[in-house]
């Protein structure tokens, strides 16, 4: 599949969904990125890093799963309250949290060895989330299902991947040169507010990607 198609959908809905977005899914990633905060100064600096993956943990499901309901009813013409998308969103709380850490766990554990194992891994489980929330898979059945859902598709999906994350790291890279390494913490706030925020285009961009490639004719795997 060509990279620029869902890449090209995926910003479509996102522009023209901006305030949606933003008003369902921002305070969350504020709140998360508050609790980050929180957690570090009381962890002390050297702690932090694996301490603050718990606010993503409590949080991240939650604003994601709503995030995947959205496009979801919006792309069957339908116009879900903010409240029933987080009240849906809860319900699955449980599930993808334990999928998130999953996730988490085996991307860190990639990036430990290499890079590129890293890499891989995140290509490989990500179809997992949209598995779980719109096709109730349970959190390990997700983790097959993106495996054998994504075969074959690797190099577009790496593509996509890093045509995404590339221009935030170096985004965040510059941002952090103007400001300081060491930003106060309500600037450091906004600052990985804002970033955690677009990072949501990549959810929209692998969702656009797994809707295209389910209804390939061509890709009928069986993921039961």
């Amino acid at each position: 599949m060509n990279p620029l198609i869902p890449l090209r959908d995926a910003w479509y809905f996102f522009s023209r969904h901006l305030s949606t977005i933003a008003l369902l899914c921002l305070p969350w990633v504020l709140l998360e990125n508050l609790l980050a905060q929180f957690i570090g100064l009381w962890t002390g600096e050297s702690a932090s890093v694996p301490y603050s993956l718990l606010a993503g943990l409590l949080l991240y499901p939650l604003y994601s799963a709503a995030l995947i309901l959205l496009v979801d009813a919006r792309s069957r013409g339908l116009q879900p309250r903010m409240a029933d998308l987080l009240a849906a969103a809860l319900r699955l709380w449980p599930s993808l949290a334990v999928l998130t850490a999953l996730t988490s766990l085996l991307i860190l554990l990639g990036l430990s060895l290499l890079v590129l194992p890293g890499l891989w891994v995140m290509v490989k489980l990500a179809f997992a989330e949209y598995l779980l929330v719109l096709r109730g898979y349970t959190p390990l059945a997700a983790l097959r299902g993106s495996l054998t859902l994504s075969a074959g598709h690797f190099w577009p999906l790496l593509a996509c991947l890093l045509a995404v994350l590339l221009p935030l790291w170096l985004l965040d890279w510059w941002v952090y040169q103007l400001v300081g390494e060491s930003p106060t913490a309500w600037l450091s706030l906004l600052l990985d507010s804002a970033n955690g925020f677009l990072q949501l285009f990549l959810t929209l961009v692998m969702l656009r990607y797994f809707i295209l490639i389910e209804n390939s004719p061509s890709v009928r795997p069986d993921l039961a």
